[in-house]
């Protein structure tokens, strides 16, 4: 029987995470426009935007995981009502954020010029290089609402950022119609005008949240400390510890699963194509993962603040029972009507045939990906980060990947014994981030006692 307190945490971990999934199905929305839009005007243009696009998703996800560093500091914060405290730690958090992001950009900027050598088709190359341009103009606005989102997710205000969003993608996907086509006046300019439809919609879903932070009464008490804080490089050092272990945990999961792509294409052209249709179906279930785990870490930072580890232990107890049952229905939709849903990226045949054989191991996935994303949130929220760094690197680079190649090519399971690399490397993290956050937690009891 659940206890009325846990089931408390129940409903303020789903009142959290609901809006943060909802905000997440209009960017899979965006995503699934996006590729169709695009790739109805040609299929030069669909090719060149995959491989920008790509090469993009490693950078955002470094910046997404950066900014995640802060939901600690936000929450323990909060925790304490310090609310000065909270707007001073963000606005320290855009400097430290913004050289971050500056160094990205560098490095993304000087790729530029290396364009022609990353095995492109020549053909592509008008196509890739105004388009490369046009989404690295958008970085910066990128990182700045991952930044602001903090302040109104760690506040328990997880709506803002879910309206945003959808605003945001209403105005991209009306923005392609018309700059894709060339629509009444305006310019037929294909894939640079969905390139430029993106950066148009990222700076407005940083205009609609900043107005949102200034002009709504409960962001008030934080805007004191945002705009009256002095530059501390103790500060941003704390920060820089804080976020650059996050951001290597998530950019090492988006590597390893760059990596498997890559292995899938040396088996074939349907492998790749399967791999790539059953890795689009996962971000299901991945994005409803994140969004309650992100739920529970912004509640288990509070009650660390709070020193309340009783609730801090129920809280994250509440997420993982959440994340499990959410896991338990992906995998039922997966069973049932995965090849529906495969059937609805590709009418190929032969790709549809190989996608079909991997929801079994899709089904596996499932819980690996669920309680790693679980535990890796709930040892963020401790702000115990240090070992996240480490922790994905053995487990997505060096167990994952080498435990993919080995099923798949040296023991000649193909494309099914690939893709079970990733649930392998997947559990070995849930099992490292789990002990860590059980060390974090016990650290912290003794910490309060002596």
């Amino acid at each position: 029987m659940i206890s009325k307190t846990l089931f408390s945490h129940y409903q303020q971990t789903l009142k959290l995470g609901i809006p943060i999934s909802i905000g997440q199905i209009g960017t899979i929305v965006l995503s699934f426009a996006d590729t169709m839009m695009v790739g109805r005007y040609d299929t030069p243009s669909l090719a060149a935007a995959s491989f920008v696009n790509s090469v993009f998703n490693l950078v955002i996800f470094l910046l997404i995981g950066y900014s995640f560093g802060l939901t600690p500091q936000v929450g323990a914060l909060f925790g304490q009502g310090e609310t000065a405290s909270v707007g001073a730690a963000v606005r320290q958090a855009l400097r430290a954020n913004s050289l971050f992001a500056a160094l990205l950009i560098l490095i993304m900027g000087v790729g530029y010029f290396f364009v022609d050598q990353m095995g492109q088709p020549e053909s592509l190359l008008p196509l890739i290089r105004p388009y490369y341009l046009v989404i690295l103009a958008s970085m910066p606005f990128v990182m700045l609402f991952n930044v602001l989102r903090q302040l109104s997710d760690g506040t328990m205000h997880t709506k803002t950022a879910m309206w945003a969003l959808w605003a945001g993608n209403a105005l991209n996907i009306l923005g392609n119609w018309l700059l894709i086509y060339g629509v009444g006046p305006f310019p037929e300019l294909g894939l640079l005008g969905a390139g430029l439809s993106t950066l148009l919609s990222r700076i407005f879903i940083v205009v609609w949240i900043s107005a949102a932070l200034l002009l709504e009464r409960c962001y008030k008490p934080y805007l004191k400390g945002f705009f009256n804080v002095r530059y501390d490089w103790s500060a941003l050092r704390h920060i820089n510890a804080q976020s650059l272990p996050v951001s290597i945990q998530m950019g090492a999961e988006t590597a390893a699963f760059t990596c498997c792509g890559v292995m899938a294409g040396w088996i074939g052209k349907v492998e790749l194509a399967a791999f790539q249709v059953i890795m689009t179906v996962s971000t299901l279930g991945f994005m409803f993962y994140y969004s309650l785990a992100s739920a529970m870490s912004i509640r288990v930072a509070t009650f660390q603040g709070m020193q309340d580890w009783t609730q801090l232990e129920r809280s994250s107890r509440a997420g993982r029972d959440i994340l499990l049952a959410v896991a338990v229905v992906a995998s039922f939709v997966f069973y049932f009507f995965g090849p529906s849903l495969i059937g609805f990226f590709t009418k190929d045949a032969a790709v549809i045939q190989m996608a079909v054989m991997l929801i079994p191991g899709l089904i596996f996935y499932q819980y690996a990906d669920a309680m790693q994303i679980c535990y890796a949130n709930a040892l963020r929220g401790t702000a115990f980060v240090k070992p996240m760094a480490p922790i994905a690197l053995v487990s997505y680079l060096c167990i994952g990947i080498p435990v993919g190649y080995l099923l798949g090519f040296v023991f000649d399971w193909k494309l099914n014994g690939l893709f079970l690399g990733l649930p392998a490397g997947l559990f070995t993290a849930a099992g490292l981030f789990f002990y860590y956050f059980r060390r974090a937690m016990k650290r912290n009891l003794q910490t309060s006692l002596s």
